[in-house]
């Protein structure tokens, strides 16, 4: 079979070879030439080295024929052993060859197809071996994973008890950890009852913080067993600790405070060497009690003994420091109030430098025992400037003057408060509220002595004849002030000196004007308000007192024109307080009262009535007294009695230039309204008094007094007023009024009278009026 399929197979090679030139690989043309022309060239080739021209003739069809074998025969071919007679012999001979030939051109490709079939069955074999060894490799890695199971497992386990072996450590460690906490009970009970253990040993402050540590350690552990006898164990040693600490800080500054007591006799009188010695003593133990204090302090917070042992130190450490100051304070104080037994000022000055020293260093030297603030020192601090406030209070009840009392609240604010205690607050806070208590003291007497003031040398003050003497006292003072100056010019200049020196101004005026710049800056605002509006008031009082007898004794130009002064000079000087001069009074209305009461009389009838109209229930509800508000501001009142009192100086000065004019005029206008309100016509020059002739007399009598009134008046205005613009303010509407008559009077005559009546009354034009009336 397999022959058979072979042949087969060739045959069907044969066929497709047949048919490559014709129908599978068909040639053209030009390839065929070529190909003809190769088999041209390649059958002359020449025959290989060592192949002779006899042993080999090249046949047609690839048929090699030896001299022996052939034989030409009539009609008979031998090929070899092989003797082809008939056509069938050839023909099994052809195919032979063929077959021969085709096996011959194929046995590379069999070749190859041998080795192919070899290397397919090398390969069969080496997949056999690689399945076989896959095989074994997959049993390597199920028996590998085994392994490592078996192998994690171990680790686990043995990490497992590690871990168990790590947490015994551990537990083992932590209770060997928290028993040495309650096995330092033993350790330190009797090393704190021990007899020779004391604060100053080195290995003090580690026990006292190794105790915290176990007492802080029971705390955070509740759950503990036995834990309260351990607690109650270690607060005993604790107790002991605190004890010791407690007896050795106070045992100190006791030994030193006796040191010092037996040689303050000799020196309490030499403060200087008495202070050096108290503090220098000292200091001296402060670094041994600080360093115990420190630790103390660090602890206030760990519990409460702590801070009660900080708090007995401290108030024995000023026990002992008032026992040695407060002598040496009260000799000292003493002393100055001997040295400055009436000046009040020096006294407070050096009673409070020497407290501000004594602050500063009892402030320095408690901060060499202990490291933190605490009420302790303000109480020793206070303790000792209360001694100086004791001291100077009686002082300052006793004191009257207003300008001691305004120079003490100036020390005290300025000089103790802003450069002292301002400066070193720290330090000096605690004596700073003395000193603030003090101020107020000196403020309430300053206050209390200024109403008296007020009340008895500005509301009280009975002039004396000097006082009234205007203008005498002006007139005086210029003529003296021209003969100093080498000058006999009336320059208005000498006149305004004169009438602005204070010692012109009216007593009270000056007086009010002196107490309320010593208040100002020594008293609140709103307290100063208060006194200054009522200082005003009664100033404003007296001027207009003595305005009223400087009238009856002199004119109403002089009173007048001396009150515009005042009260200008009043509001110049008040101008530059920052203050409203306002105050608000509230009163209580109870006109609203005496109306519901004479109606509850009215309507006795319903004072039983159970019903709304019940009179007396209407008396309660109707018959409540008003809440009012008053607001009184002497700076406004300042203003408006000036404006009345101008308007009034106006109309007097006015009245002296235009007296006669005015009359006249008056009677004019009283006829005319008479003749409106009959009907009749008005013939003025037939009344008596308005004949040319009457008028002409009344003309030339006003002008004459005028030409006499107004150089006098414009001299009074000038030496009173002693200011060319207020001069001029105020003339110009008398000038205005003095115009105003003359126009009416001109405009009268030319209604009323002929132009030669006009002639005889003769009234002055408008340019003779401005030059008469001219301040030049």
């Amino acid at each position: 079979v397999p022959e058979m399929a072979a042949t087969s197979s060739s045959k069907k090679v044969r066929e497709k070879l047949s048919r490559w030139e014709t129908v599978l690989a068909p040639l053209a043309d030009a390839q065929k030439d070529a190909y003809m022309d190769l088999m041209t060239r390649a059958s002359q080739r020449p025959l290989p080295p060592g192949l002779s021209q006899s042993e080999s003739v090249p046949v047609a069809n690839g048929v090699q024929r030896n001299g022996a074998d052939r034989e030409e025969d009539d009609g008979v071919l031998v090929m070899g052993d092989e003797r082809i007679e008939t056509a069938q012999q050839f023909f099994a001979w052809y195919q032979r060859v063929e077959e021969a030939r085709s096996q011959e051109e194929e046995s590379k490709y069999r070749t190859c197809v041998e080795q192919l079939s070899s290397y397919r069955d090398h390969c069969d074999t080496v997949l056999k071996e690689v399945s076989v060894t896959l095989d074994r490799l997959e049993e390597m890695r199920r028996q590998h994973v085994t392994v490592a199971m078996k192998t994690d497992a171990l680790h686990e386990a043995c990490d497992q008890l590690l871990q168990d072996q790590t947490k015994l450590v551990n537990v083992a460690e932590s209770i060997r950890s928290k028993l040495a906490f309650f096995d330092e009970v033993e350790e330190l009970s009797q090393k704190l009852n021990s007899s020779t253990f004391s604060v100053s040993d080195p290995t003090f402050v580690p026990k006292l913080t190794r105790l915290d540590e176990c007492i802080a350690f029971l705390a955070s552990h509740p759950s503990f067993k036995e834990l309260s006898i351990y607690q109650a164990r270690f607060q005993q040693c604790l107790l002991r600790a605190l004890s010791l600490i407690r007896v050795h800080v106070i045992n100190q500054l006791k030994t030193i405070t006796q040191q010092v007591l037996p040689s303050r006799e000799t020196t309490v009188h030499h403060t200087d060497s008495a202070f050096s010695l108290f503090y220098g003593k000292f200091r001296t133990i402060a670094p041994r009690i600080k360093s115990l204090m420190e630790q103390v302090e660090h602890r206030c917070e760990v519990g409460q003994g702590y801070t009660s042992l900080l708090q007995d130190c401290q108030q024995c450490y000023v026990a002992q420091r008032l026992q040695l100051l407060v002598p040496t304070v009260m000799v000292t104080l003493q002393t100055l109030l001997k040295e400055h037994p009436r000046d009040h000022c020096s006294l407070f000055r050096a009673g409070c430098s020497f407290m501000v020293r004594l602050c500063q260093d009892e402030h320095q030297l408690y901060f060499h025992f202990f490291s933190i603030h605490s009420s302790a020192l303000e109480s020793l601090l206070d303790s000792l400037s209360s001694y100086l406030y004791d001291t100077l209070r009686p002082q300052i009840i006793h004191i009257h003057h207003l300008e001691t009392l305004a120079e003490l609240c100036s020390i005290l604010k300025v000089e103790m408060l802003e450069d002292h205690i301002q400066q070193k607050p720290a330090e000096l806070s605690v004596f700073g509220s003395v000193v603030s208590q003090m101020l107020e003291d000196v403020q309430v007497r300053l206050v209390y002595r200024a109403q008296l003031y007020v009340n008895s040398d500005i509301k009280g003050y009975n002039p004396g004849p000097g006082d009234l003497a205007y203008p005498e006292k002006l007139q005086v003072e210029t003529r003296t002030s021209v003969s100093k100056d080498g000058s006999t010019s009336s320059d208005a200049g000498n006149d305004l000196a004169a009438a602005d020196q204070p010692g012109m101004w009216y007593p009270t005026l000056r007086r009010t004007l002196v107490c309320l710049s010593k208040l100002y800056r020594c008293i609140n605002k709103p307290i100063f308000e208060g006194i200054a509006q009522e200082a005003l008031a009664e100033c404003i009082s007296s001027l207009k007192v003595a305005c009223d007898a400087i009238v009856a004794k002199k004119s109403a130009i002089d009173g007048q024109l001396f009150l515009i002064k005042h009260l200008l000079i009043l509001r110049e000087q008040i101008a530059p307080f920052d203050v409203t001069f306002a105050v608000k009074e509230v009163s209580l209305d109870f006109s609203k009262l005496r109306v519901a009461a004479q109606s509850l009389l009215s309507q006795r009838s319903r004072l039983f009535v159970l019903s709304q109209q019940n009179a007396f229930l209407e008396f309660l509800l109707e018959g409540q007294p008003q809440l009012t508000e008053n607001y009184l501001d002497s700076k406004k009142d300042v203003d408006n009695q000036l404006k009345r009192l101008c308007e009034q100086f106006i109309q007097t000065a006015s009245h002296l230039l235009v007296e006669q004019i005015k009359l006249l005029l008056a009677k004019i206008d009283a006829v005319t309204q008479k003749a409106a309100k009959s009907g009749s016509t008005v013939q003025l020059k037939t009344q008596l008094f308005a004949t040319p002739e009457k008028v002409h007399e009344v003309v030339t009598e006003n002008y004459q007094n005028l030409r006499s009134s107004l150089p006098p008046l414009l001299q009074k205005m000038a030496l009173y007023l002693a200011n060319k613009d207020t001069e001029y303010i105020l003339f110009k509407p008398i000038k205005a009024n003095v115009h105003q008559a003359y126009r009416q009077l001109a405009k009268i005559a030319s209604e009323y009278y002929s132009e030669e009546e006009q002639q005889i009354i003769g009234c002055p034009s408008t340019d003779q009026v401005s030059v008469l009336v001219s301040m030049n």
